[in-house]
């Protein structure tokens, strides 16, 4: 399971903040979790993280390998704001069964369950690259990479993105891909026949069609350009089929 960090957001600027970098509307959280993202202000992915209010501040709970890289930028954007950004003392639970008191609902799909800040992490068996690729679910440092723009990742579907909000960095960039283009590549789940590191090529009659990426069973997700994403594709000595 990939190591998560809380970061605490605290102090009387941080909401509106928040409110001009990331990819959702804070105000959201008042009413339960809400998942986005900091992107570059050319419309690149920074990192994604589930945000909660709490006691007046705000809790971000990101990836452990991008934590530094999102508190440094969001530090790096600070200036005058009176926001304190600091590690939280709090350990993140998450699972599929009966929630406990206080968790809350994961807000990318409903299989996903539910999400705890507690002092002891106490997670189930979820089985989450499986709950994953049947969603078609990015994660943090394999599907999603600097490389990535977040509505090819799925981020609409997932609840990360809120195009009514107003202004935030590369949100221009997020808005012309949804208003003004034809998304032609994406993130998508395609069946596999066979194994292939994560990472590995996939190809059709020797032409690239994309990259594949988390494997469960069968099944894969994979980052494809949809028009060349038919029929029998190859990724290294596993055969892709486009689902």
């Amino acid at each position: 399971m990939i190591q998560r960090t809380l970061l605490c957001l605290t102090g009387p600027d941080t909401r509106d903040f928040l409110q001009g970098l990331i990819t959702n509307d804070v105000n959201k959280a008042d009413q339960g979790l809400v998942y986005a993202a900091l992107l570059t202000p050319q419309g690149k992915f920074i990192a994604d993280f589930f945000l909660a209010a709490q006691d007046g501040g705000f809790i971000l709970d990101v990836a452990s390998e991008a934590a530094p890289t999102l508190a440094q930028r969001l530090s790096m954007y600070r200036l005058r704001a009176d926001v304190q950004i600091d590690e939280c003392p709090l350990s993140v639970s998450r699972g599929t069964g009966p929630a406990p008191v206080g968790a809350l609902s994961d807000p990318r799909h409903p299989d996903l369950g539910w999400r705890h800040f507690t002092d002891t992490a106490q997670s189930d068996d979820t089985n989450w690259d499986a709950l994953r690729v049947a969603h078609v679910i990015p994660e943090t440092g394999i599907e999603l990479t600097p490389d990535t723009y977040i509505l090819e990742a799925g981020f609409e579907r997932l609840n990360g993105i809120d195009f009514r909000k107003g202004c935030y960095v590369g949100q221009e960039i997020a808005a012309r891909m949804k208003y003004k283009t034809e998304l032609k590549k994406g993130l998508a789940q395609v069946q596999i026949t066979g194994t292939a590191p994560v990472g590995t090529d996939i190809t059709a009659d020797g032409k690239a069609v994309g990259t594949l990426y988390t494997q469960s069973g069968d099944l894969g997700i994979a980052y494809l350009r949809f028009a060349r994403a038919t029929g029998s594709m190859e990724a290294g000595s596993a055969q892709v089929r486009h689902s």
